[in-house]
C-alpha cells in the first residue's frame, strides 16, 4: 500500500507534515518549488518523521481530571531499533481506565509524573524495522496520547480496514468497548432468552453495546442513563426496551415498574448509589456483572471506592456478583471479533461516536467522559 501523501507548507525551509503534525525536512530536488498546500507527488520514501508531540502527566488529579494536570511536550525522534515501528497516530480511544492510571497506585500500570499518558489508539505505520509490519499498514495498540508512537511491533495488531473503518477498531470491534461488552454479557452474565437485563452507563460505549448484545441474545433490556434525550436514543435508536433517567426519575421506582418480578442480570459500569438501587431489586439467582465504577473515578481512588451497602441482598437471594477485565478472556478474543464483525456487517448493532479534535483537547476530552455531554464512543482525533 502506498503511504499517505504529505503536504508542502510555506516555510522558510520546506517542511513535510503528516496528519500527526510531525515534521521532516524535504531532501527532494523539488523542495521549495511546490505551491503551498499542494499534494507532494512523491511518497514518504527517504523521509523520516522527526518530531513528536505528547501529553505528559505533571500532577495527579485531586478529583476530576483537569487541564492543569497535563502539558504538551515536543521531542525529537531518533532512529528505530530492530523490532520497532513508528506510527502516525490517527485517533485515540478515551476510556475510563485512563483515569485510573493517573493514580500513583493503579490496577493498570500507573503513569509516572513526567510520563506520557496511556491510551489505546489507531494509526498508520510510518517506518518499520519489524518483518510483519510495513509503512502504510493500519494498526491498533497502546499508542498513548501522542502524535507519533514508537514501540515494539509485537504490541500492535494489524487491521483490515476493508472489513470496517479504522475507528471501528476502537469502538464496536475495539478491546475496551465491543469486546469488553461481549465478554461481560456472554461469559460473565450468561444472559438467556426471556431474562430481564439492566445496564448502567447505558449511553456509553460499553453500556450501549452490552444492551444491544443482550437484546440479540433474547433478553428484555433496560438502560440507566442521564437525561430524557439520551433515553430516547437508547430506545428509538438502539432498540432498548426501556430507559431510566437517573437524573430526573426515581431509579428504584422505575425498576419496580419495568421489572416487577425482579432483575436477572445487571451489567454495572457506574457503581455507587446506582448499584445499591439495583441490588434492592434483584431476583433469586441473579447475576451482577461488575465492569466498572465510573461514578467512583472522580476522587483519589488509590485508597478504594464506595462499596455497595446492600450487598447482603446477594446472600438473601442466592445471587452472584462477579467482576472482570477484558484480558481475563484473552483466549476468546477471536470469538468476540467474529461475532461483533458479523453483527456490524448485518447492521444489527451500532455505536454512536463523539469525536473531539486535536491533542491539545486531551485533558478536556478526558474530563467529558465523567461529566457527560457525549453519547456512545468518545474519541480524540489527532
Amino acid at each position: 500500500k502506498r503511504p499517505r501523501p504529505l503536504l508542502l507548507e510555506p516555510k522558510d525551509t520546506t517542511i513535510l507534515r503528516g496528519r500527526s503534525g510531525a515534521a521532516a525536512r524535504c531532501a527532494l530536488p523539488c523542495a521549495g518549488t511546490s505551491r503551498p498546500g499542494r499534494i507532494c507527488p512523491f511518497t514518504q520514501t527517504g523521509v523520516s518523521m522527526q518530531r513528536n508531540r505528547k501529553v505528559v502527566l505533571v500532577s495527579r488529579p485531586d478529583g476530576m481530571p483537569a487541564a492543569a494536570n497535563f502539558r504538551i511536550d515536543e521531542e525529537d525522534l531518533g532512529p528505530l531499533d530492530e523490532g520497532q515501528v513508528r506510527v502516525d497516530v490517527d485517533t485515540l480511544s478515551i476510556d475510563a481506565f485512563i483515569r485510573t492510571v493517573l493514580e500513583e497506585s493503579s490496577y493498570h500500570r500507573s503513569v509516572p509524573l513526567g510520563g506520557t499518558v496511556a491510551a489505546i489508539g489507531v494509526g498508520r505505520v510510518l517506518e518499520s524495522r519489524a518483518p510483519d509490519l510495513a509503512a502504510g499498514d493500519a494498526v491498533v495498540g497502546p499508542l498513548s496520547a501522542q502524535t507519533v508512537a514508537t514501540l515494539p511491533a509485537h504490541l500492535l495488531q494489524k487491521l483490515d480496514v476493508s472489513r470496517a473503518p479504522l475507528r471501528a477498531y476502537l469502538g464496536i470491534l475495539g478491546l475496551t468497548s465491543g469486546v469488553t461488552a461481549y465478554m461481560g454479557v456472554r461469559h460473565v452474565g450468561h444472559v438467556k432468552p426471556g431474562e430481564t437485563f439492566v445496564v448502567s452507563g447505558a449511553a456509553g460505549a460499553v453500556g450501549s453495546l452490552a444492551g444491544q448484545i443482550a437484546r440479540l441474545d433474547g433478553a428484555r433490556v433496560s438502560g440507566i442513563a442521564g437525561g430524557p434525550q439520551t433515553g430516547k436514543v437508547l430506545v428509538e435508536g438502539l432498540g432498548f426496551d426501556a430507559a431510566i433517567d437517573y437524573k430526573g426519575e426515581d431509579v428504584r421506582a422505575r425498576l419496580r415498574e419495568l421489572a416487577p418480578e425482579g432483575i436477572d442480570v445487571f451489567f454495572d459500569n457506574v457503581g455507587g448509589e446506582i448499584l445499591d438501587d439495583v441490588l434492592d431489586h434483584i431476583k433469586e439467582g441473579s447475576r451482577i456483572v461488575i465492569c466498572g465504577a465510573i461514578s467512583q473515578y472522580q476522587g483519589d481512588i488509590s485508597g478504594g471506592v464506595r462499596g455497595p451497602s446492600l450487598y447482603l441482598r446477594l446472600a438473601e437471594r442466592h445471587a452472584r456478583m462477579e467482576g472482570f477485565a477484558v484480558h481475563h478472556f484473552e483466549d476468546r478474543y477471536g470469538e468476540a471479533a467474529m461475532a461483533l464483525a458479523g453483527w456490524l456487517a448485518k447492521g444489527e448493532i451500532q455505536l454512536h461516536e463523539h469525536v473531539e479534535e486535536g491533542l491539545d483537547r486531551f485533558g478536556d476530552t478526558l474530563r467529558m467522559l465523567f461529566t457527560g455531554g457525549h453519547t456512545g464512543k468518545l474519541l480524540l482525533a489527532l
